[in-house]
Formats: structure tokens, sequence, C-alpha cells
């Protein structure tokens, strides 16, 4: 019988050695992340600055005030719409009781699975001249198209409704945690002193809830300005779709890039007005013992009118699109089965699935290497990926395609002066491209839910990991991905289903023939064959529900 030798302990210094190089490895990693979410807005500067005086007056003489007016009126119509239903839902169900409080606090959020040019489809399929409500009220009144008046969906304010519709779960979502969160000492001081409720609320509860508020209303207004579905369909021309028309109808690159700066300039404005408001203001509840809001029992026409008030949003927002595409998608001839349209499947899952992958490990080595080197460093370059979710998806698509599409002329030049050869565009024009679209685009989801998840693992347990002789590589594959993995599915399926619903960025990069199924709802849509692109969006509905799904578990377990 032999004895087994004991394994030799690590020397020291080769431990150290090992831990210095894995730190320098997920810097290296995080640092290359930032810079690429980067390199669309630097790319996008600088080719709107070289594209000379003459492209940017021509475009301040001609469209540039209507886009900017279009998008200011567009973002504050969604502000109201999104602050008024998702705070008031969010208080009505967090402090008062009336029967169905617990199905309406959950269904609330339903309406996040649609996308908003869904939801035009289905309300154009509806509302507009032709579609049913105005058939059936012309053949029951005998009126003509002219011996009436009736809202028109393809405007403005359509646009914004449908914008409303499917935002209003950010604010809901943040606004109900915030109140479930806040002590009731205020509140009921309040009170004591003189204020009815609504007084109250407006003057304590509400200031208390800025922060969640605005950070709810700061989400839906990113998201307003990156659309370009729901304009472009309606007709109502904001910066989204003058950068596509610059694009693509036009051919003005430079005309494209500098409207580009223009909304990048906007929609960073706006993060960082924001966040100057907010300025050093802090939220705390005094005292050891935090009370709960005591909610309200309604009773009689006070809990109907609850019921009522909670009840629209989600008719408006769920059911009625849901009702109206799927009675498009039997009146279609569109065959999901078919070899087509398993294509367009395919190439939609294909995308969404690499992107999501790549997305997640890249969060996972921004949060990781912010663990191991907390400081300044790590802080910007977690600070730089997060921007691109500041950035809507067409300003993007045009900060890559320029440094791209110059890099792949000059490659192609000198291939060819010095060999003979011609390589055309390797890079411009690949789904590798469209994929680091997305990934720029959506790295804020996906960090967010990974810090959320790290911020549980204990620092106790890495100390103890690095006592053990473990590297930094091994410290996270061993302890900290285990206990990580809800938050990582959850970052996973988040950034999924936002790369499935994902249409300018996809529209103005994808490569020839390669077609999604949020391409093909735009496309038959822009021919006015809505029943067929019903059935398409009724798939993408689908998949966006799952994080929904989830999100509404969360929602029903804290209470």
């Amino acid at each position: 019988m032999t004895d087994a030798t004991p394994t030799r302990p690590r020397a020291p210094h080769r431990i150290k050695a090992a831990r210095a190089r894995g730190a320098r490895g997920f810097a290296s990693v995080a640092w290359f992340v930032a810079l690429a979410c980067l390199l669309p807005m630097v790319a996008v500067a600088i080719a709107a600055l070289s594209g000379g005086a003459e492209t940017i007056t021509h475009l301040a003489r001609t469209v540039l005030p209507r886009y900017a007016l279009t998008t200011l009126y567009l973002v504050a119509l969604v502000s109201v719409g999104t602050f008024a239903i998702g705070v008031g839902a969010a208080w009505i169900v967090t402090m008062t009781r009336f029967p169905g409080v617990r199905i309406f606090e959950i269904a609330l959020v339903l309406p996040l699975a649609f996308p908003a040019y869904v939801l035009a489809y289905a309300y154009t399929f509806l509302l507009d001249h032709p579609g049913i409500v105005q058939s059936t009220l012309r053949d029951v009144t005998g009126w003509g198209p002219r011996d009436y008046w009736f809202p028109e969906i393809r405007s403005l304010g359509g646009a914004a409704a449908m914008l409303v519709l499917v935002l209003y779960p950010y604010v809901y979502l943040l606004a109900r945690a915030a109140f479930l969160q806040q002590s009731a000492s205020a509140f009921l001081a309040a009170r004591a002193l003189g204020d009815n409720s609504w007084r109250a609320f407006w003057r304590v509860s509400l200031p208390m809830a800025r922060p969640a508020v605005a950070s709810g209303v700061l989400l839906a207004v990113m998201e307003t300005i990156a659309d370009y579905g729901t304009v472009a369909y309606f007709g109502v021309q904001t910066f989204a779709t003058g950068i596509y028309t610059s694009w693509f109808s036009i051919g003005d690159r430079s005309g494209a890039a500098q409207l580009a700066l223009c909304l990048l300039g906007f929609a960073l404005l706006l993060a960082v007005a924001e966040r100057a408001s907010r300025g050093k203001a802090r939220y705390h509840h005094a005292g050891k013992q935090q009370t709960t809001m005591p909610p309200t029992e309604l009773s009689g026409g006070r809990a109907v009118a609850a019921m009522v008030l909670c009840c629209l949003p989600v008719v408006l927002g769920f059911v009625i699109p849901l009702v109206s595409l799927s009675l498009m998608g039997l009146q279609s001839e569109q065959d999901l089965l078919s070899r087509r349209y398993i294509a367009f499947l395919s190439n939609s899952v294909t995308l969404a699935s690499v992107a999501a992958g790549l997305t997640l490990v890249a969060a996972i080595c921004l949060g990781f290497y912010q663990r191991l080197r907390p400081g300044r460093t790590s802080s910007a370059a977690a600070y730089f990926s997060r921007l691109g979710y500041a950035v809507p998806g067409g300003v993007i698509a045009v900060g890559l395609m320029v440094p791209f599409a110059a890099f792949d002329n000059a490659l192609d030049a000198w291939m060819q002066a010095r060999f003979g050869l011609r390589t055309g565009l390797l890079v411009t024009g690949s789904i590798w491209l469209l994929v680091m679209a997305y990934l720029v685009r959506f790295m804020a989801a996906a960090l967010g839910a990974y810090e959320g998840g790290q911020a549980t693992v204990h620092a106790n347990m890495d100390a103890a990991a690095r006592s053990l002789g473990q590297s930094p590589l091994g410290m996270l594959r061993r302890v900290h991905l285990p206990i990580l993995t809800p938050s990582l599915l959850t970052a996973l399926l988040i950034v999924f289903v936002d790369v499935m619903k994902e249409l300018p960025a996809t529209l103005i990069m994808r490569p020839f023939n390669f077609d999604t199924l949020a391409v093909q709802a735009h496309r038959l849509a822009a021919d006015e064959r809505l029943e067929g692109a019903a059935v398409p969006s009724l798939v993408i509905m689908a998949v966006g529900l799952l994080p929904v799904i989830l999100i509404c578990r969360q929602v029903g377990l804290r209470r």
C-alpha cells in the first residue's frame, strides 16, 4: 500500500502573480467593451463635424426645426402620460384595497410585452378610416366619410398614445417599489398636521419616490426618442425617421451623421439634466423601525372607480391589441410554418442568442472587474459601457457603419494596389457588426441585472476564496457564477427579448437578404398589409411575454 503524496501548496509569489494576471485580463476585456460602446458616439461626432458647414446649414433651414419640435412634443406627451398612468396606478394598487387588486398589480405589467410599433398596427386596423370602428359607425348611422369627425390615429397624438401604453410599466414598477419601501411616519405626520390624503401624497410620498419615478420616466423618454417603427408607420417626422431617410432614401451620409449627432446630444442632455436636477439629494427613513403604510379599504363607488382606472391601461395596452392582432392573423394568408417564416424565425433567434450570449459575457467581465478593482478606473469603464442605452439604435448603426465602411474601403484599396485583389466589404453589412450594435445598445440592461445579483455576494466569500488560493477566474467560476445563476438567466432573457423586438439598427445594418420577424412585420405594415404583419407581431409579443412573466412573479412576491 502506497501513501498518497500530498499536494504541494503553491508559492505565495506565484499566487500573487496569477491574481495580477487575472485582474489584468478582466481589465483588458472590460476596457475593450467600454471603448467599443464609446466608438459609435465618437464616430458620429467625427463624421458630423467632417461633413461640412453647408450640410448642417441646409438641414437647419429645412428639416431640423421640424424634427426637433416634433421630437420635443412627443417626449413631452409621453413623459406626462407615463407619469400619470404609472404613478397613479402604482399608488392605487399599493395604498388601497378593492376587489381584484392583486390581479391588477400584476396585470398592469402586461403591456410591456408589446413593442410600440406592434400596437400601432393593431390600433390602425381598428381605428383607421377603413378600420372596424369607423366602418361600423358608418354602417350604423348611414354617414358618409365627410359627415363626422373621428380622431386621426396616424398622428403625433396617436404615436404618443401607443408609446405611453407600452412604456408606462417602467414608471409603474419603479414607483410601486418606492411606495412599498416608504415608511408611513412622514405621510401620517402630514395627515396629522391637517393635510388631506391628496396633499399628503403630493407633498410627502411623491417627493420621496422622486428618484424612482424620474428613472422610470427617463427610461420611457429614452425609448421614445429611439423609436422608429411607430413614428415611421404613422408618418411622424422625428430625428429617428430623419436619420433613416437621409441614410437610405437620400444617400446623404453626412446629413445622417449630423442628425444622429443632434439626437445623441439630446439623449445625453436628458440624462445629465435628470441627474443634475437630483443633485446630492438623498432620501432616508428616520428612526430605527420602519412603519409600513396602512392600506385604505375602498368600497362602493370608490372601489368601482379604482377598478376602472386600473383596468383601462391593461385593456388598452394589452387586451385590445391582442384581440385585434389575433383577428388580423386569422384573416391573413401568412403561414407561420412555411420555409420563409421559419427562416425569419431562425434569423431572429440566431441574432438574439448570439447577441445575448456575448453581451452577458461582456457584462460579467465588467461587473467582476469592478468587484476586483473598485475605484475610478473600473467605475469609468462601467459608466462608458452604460451610455449605449441612452443612444438610439439608429445613432449606433450610423456610428458603426461610418468607421467600418471606411476601414473596408481602405483595406480594399490597399489589397488591390498591393496584390491586385478586391476584398469588398468584409465587416460592413455583416452579422457581427449588427451583433456589436446590439451589444452596445443593451449592455446597460445586462450589466444592471448582473450587478443587482452581485450585490448579494458578501465580500467575505471573496476573501475566503482568495485565502484558499483561488485566482480571479477561479473565484468567478466557483463562487460567483453558481450564486448568480438566476441573475445571469434574467440578464440573458432581457437582452434576448430586446434584440427580438429591435427595429431601427436591424433595418440599417442587417446583411443583404437577412430579414428578422421585426423587419418582416415592418415591411408588411409599410405596404398596408396589416393582416400579414399581425403574424410576426404575435410571435414577437409571445417572446416578449417571457421577461414579463418573470417580472410578474417578482411583483407578486414583493408584497
